[in-house]
């Protein structure tokens, strides 16, 4: 909605046409298809219809400056509402904030596309201006996406993302009922746990917290980016019972893991090889200042000081780069799930000794579709804490987890 100072009444032609754009933005925001060209064609339909009711007004409608300003707003803010940059809806965009510079949404639809051109710096130059008119919780948020978007690759990388959590975190102080501005934070906060070395889980379980207060808003549970960013955070925490409810409730993939596959590969693994490779681990010697254990032995959570040896015995392949997934036999012939995040596909293979330092263990519970799966699970956050057959792995192996949480710019 524009500034409501500029804002016509509702007996001004501009306020019924004012109305469809507003619709139009709602159309795209909220309408979701399997098939993105519906969508589109919704949406290039919905901007003509708002250009030739513009088109029809009558001249004593475009006379007066301040208005010729709103109807380049409207025009341009029309033009814009794809996904890809639009030149027309540019150059409108940018007259109506040189006839009337206190459109404050005319600068946030301007810096909005200029983002789409590329032009990441002229954008939060809009968006800046934009907030000069006044707090605005929605352009704190676009303005929280961009850095999050600037950040990539940029060597003040971590402080573009803190500045993204600070405006998320103003926008939310705005309206503490708006899940957009929730949503918003928590996606800042899981850029953050990643940019800062991802080793600190408060900065995911914050963001998990800021996933729930958006669910709380009826307005933003139409949103399905909510919860399969939600759920995908559930995943790398390994909680898969929620990220599965969460994939359900996002409707976008299958999260499973290929088990029907993994359960036939695993059925070919005879108990007697089992027998034999866990009695081979008794003769590998890895000399460490930390004290062996077997799985069965370790506490629930963080293990510092110990290590454990392992053997693969499979890797189980699935459609993400991360984590990798392998099942795993220690000495006294237990066999668990090893996933290992930070560290690039096809270095670890089935035969391999593995040595894991400071390990994460805990016991994985899933109630799905009547059944129930129960197994021991272990945890690797980083290359440095896996020694493969006996040495570190190399650095040209090791890679950055994270997790995406992309938005095109509203």
């Amino acid at each position: 909605m524009a500034d409501l100072a500029a804002v016509p009444d509702v007996f001004d032609p501009l306020y019924s046409i004012m109305v469809a754009v507003d619709k139009l933005y709602v159309l795209r925001d909220t309408f979701f298809s399997a098939d993105p060209s519906v969508k589109k064609s919704m949406l290039e339909k919905g901007a003509k219809d708002a250009v030739v009711m513009l088109d029809n007004l009558s001249p004593d409608s475009k006379r007066l400056s301040s208005r010729r300003a709103f109807l380049e707003y409207l025009r341009g803010k029309s033009l814009d509402v794809g996904s890809d940059y639009c030149k027309e809806a540019e150059d409108h965009l940018s007259k109506a904030v040189k006839l009337d510079p206190s459109l404050a949404d005319a600068w946030s639809c301007l810096g909005n596309c200029f983002w789409k051109k590329g032009d990441l710096a002229a954008a939060k130059n809009c968006f800046n201006l934009a907030l000069n008119k006044g707090p605005n919780k929605k352009i704190l948020r676009q303005l929280s996406m961009l850095e999050r978007h600037m950040a990539k690759g940029a060597d003040d990388e971590a402080k573009l993302v803190e500045e993204s959590i600070r405006h998320a975190k103003e926008a939310v102080a705005l309206d503490v009922k708006d899940g957009q501005s929730w949503y918003t934070l928590g996606n800042a906060y899981l850029t953050s746990f990643f940019v800062t070395g991802a080793w600190d889980q408060s900065k995911l379980h914050q963001s998990l917290k800021a996933y729930q207060n958006a669910e709380k808003d009826e307005a933003a549970n139409t949103n399905p980016d909510l919860y399969f960013n939600s759920a995908t955070v559930n995943q790398y925490l390994e909680d898969y019972e929620r990220a599965l409810r969460g994939f359900e409730a996002a409707s976008l993939r299958d999260p499973g893991l290929h088990a029907g596959e993994q359960v036939q590969k695993l059925g070919r693994i005879k108990s007697k090889r089992l027998s034999t490779i866990a009695s081979s681990l008794n003769t590998v010697n890895v000399q460490l200042p930390l004290k062996h254990r077997t799985m069965l032995s370790l506490k629930d959570g963080l293990n510092k000081g110990v290590a454990v040896l392992c053997r693969v015995l499979l890797s189980i392949q699935h459609e993400n780069v991360t984590p990798l997934f392998f099942l795993v036999i220690d000495s006294d012939g237990s066999s668990f799930i090893l996933s290992i995040y930070g560290l690039r596909n096809g270095v670890i293979k089935e035969g391999d000794t593995l040595t894991v330092l400071d390990p994460f263990s805990h016991h994985v519970h899933v109630s799905w579709q009547d059944k129930v799966y129960q197994y021991q699970s272990c945890r690797v956050d980083f290359s440095q804490q896996i020694l493969l057959n006996g040495k570190p792995t190399l650095i040209q192996d090791a890679i950055c987890s994270t997790i995406h949480a992309e938005h095109i710019p509203p």
